[in-house]
């Protein structure tokens, strides 16, 4: 017997098979081609990461994946690439730094190699206080297909940004977002100062492997002077390393 389960978003179908008694694995444990979560690369990440965390936790062990992954990759809205080969956890995980989409695909793989179900989120969002030359590239402060990863813990699935770490929210002035495992942990909508910060435009629902066709078509679309420059050459003293 076949038995459809829809789950809360509706861009994926959860299906479970009963055969013989037997129910078959839950899809947001098993790896995919992007979300390559067992990958050797991945699996030393997950336990650098989880070192001296007991792994029957999974709230902790989901605390400490997110940090490592928020922390551990400077965010860049200009690393923007075509291949479809730098989207794959096992790549993103030796980058120095990356954007929102790839952190949340690591996140997502890692969670994943650690038996925590995940899946990937996205959502259009208006960045009230991007920097100048970021906006002027883009040609405006909406962000389509904003990634972030949705992870289940208990019964509950929780909306977990990774992308925005620490040195980038202070010298932005904005809210470090911390997750605890009991609460999402979505970007602000307010800076420390009041100033407003991140709006959510509009939801685009939870997805399995990462749909990247529909995302660089859009951005061509939408972005034609941002998707693979790579900068150009030009920084962006707001997003560069500090010296």
């Amino acid at each position: 017997m076949t038995r459809n389960l829809e789950n809360s978003c509706h861009s994926q179908l959860a299906v479970f098979v009963w055969n013989d008694g037997l129910m078959a694995e839950d899809p947001h444990t098993q790896a995919t081609w992007f979300i390559d979560s067992d990958s050797a690369e991945v699996g030393e990440f997950v336990d650098k990461a989880l070192d001296g965390v007991s792994r029957n936790d999974s709230r902790a062990s989901a605390v400490a994946l997110f940090l490592a992954v928020r922390d551990g990759f400077r965010y860049d809205p200009y690393e923007l690439c075509r291949d479809p080969a730098d989207y794959r956890a096992s790549a993103i995980v030796g980058t120095d730094s990356n954007w929102c989409v790839p952190k949340a695909v690591l996140l997502t793989a890692a969670a994943r190699h650690a038996n925590i179900p995940a899946r990937l989120g996205f959502a259009d969002v208006r960045n009230h206080i991007t920097s100048d030359k970021l906006e002027e590239r883009m040609g405006t402060d909406l962000f389509y297909w904003h990634g972030y990863s949705e992870l289940l813990l208990g019964d509950r699935w929780f909306k977990v940004s990774s992308a925005f770490n620490i040195e980038l929210c202070e010298r932005f002035g904005v809210k470090v977002l911390d997750f605890d495992g009991t609460d999402d942990a979505l970007m602000h909508a307010y800076d420390q100062s009041g100033r407003r910060h991140m709006e959510y435009v509009s939801q685009r629902g939870s997805y399995n492997d990462l749909p990247l066709d529909a995302i660089l078509t859009d951005f061509d679309l939408l972005y034609p002077d941002l998707v693979g420059t790579q900068n150009d050459g030009e920084i962006d003293e707001a997003f560069a390393v500090d010296s």
